[in-house]
């Protein structure tokens, strides 16, 4: 009698800064045949340190929330797809808003997923992800999906234009952290952080903090809960 082989499992990796919220998504993975959960964090600068030091073998998907404080999911995103390019990334948004999408694709994720989807739908998306198509959520309008094809070349965005750092400096103003509290965090000299704190103003021609954190909001950087 022939032996069987048995599938390797589906290794995923949740990325997701409400502890409930959580707990519930990886509660939902753990029904899942064939889907193993090799490790959580709490946000993306985590989640990074972790896939870097501690674990013994790259999971094969990432399924990370957006909104997250200190290093949002895009910027996560575009992180984890330049350092572990087999690492494939699925996007958890509370939004099917265009230029999300857009976004979340263009920093190399192979999956966005509205967070009221069923989860059949959670299924789809990572069995799809790992057998290497790309799974965008119904809830995204045709629109969507005709730029994601390329028939339409997007104009790129004045986001777009600023450096990683820069964005990640600008989510941090955003959310209220002073000069010296970003330098400590990103381990970088205060008048560095001025220095780019000048030059994304600059791109984005936005020369005040409040117009910085209505932008932050408007593009996905942050919530408005926040």
């Amino acid at each position: 009698m022939e032996a069987t082989s048995v599938k390797p499992a589906i290794k995923v990796f949740l990325i997701e800064d409400h502890n409930l919220v959580r707990a519930g998504i990886k509660s939902l993975l753990a029904q899942l045949q064939g889907v193993e959960v090799a490790g959580e964090a709490g946000n993306g600068r985590d989640a990074l340190r972790m896939m870097k030091e501690e674990m013994p073998a790259m999971p094969d998907i990432v399924l990370t929330d957006i909104a997250m404080a200190g290093l949002n999911g895009m910027e996560t995103t575009a992180r984890i797809t330049k350092d572990f390019p087999n690492v494939r990334v699925i996007v958890l948004s509370m939004y099917a808003n265009e230029e999300y999408v857009m976004q979340a694709l263009r920093a190399g994720a192979a999956g966005y997923l509205v967070k009221e989807a069923a989860t059949s739908e959670l299924e789809l998306a990572i069995r799809a992800v790992a057998r290497g198509d790309t799974y965008l959520s119904p809830a995204v309008s045709g629109k969507v999906i005709d730029k994601t094809l390329g028939r339409i070349v997007p104009q790129n965005s004045p986001l777009e234009r600023l450096t990683p750092r820069q964005r990640e400096i600008l989510q941090l103003i955003a959310e209220g952290r002073s000069t010296k509290q970003i330098a400590d965090t990103l381990k970088l000299s205060v008048k560095t952080v001025e220095t780019h704190r000048a030059q994304l103003m600059s791109r984005l021609e936005i020369f005040d903090v409040p117009g910085l954190v209505r932008y932050a909001i408007r593009v996905g950087m942050i919530s408005s809960d926040l």
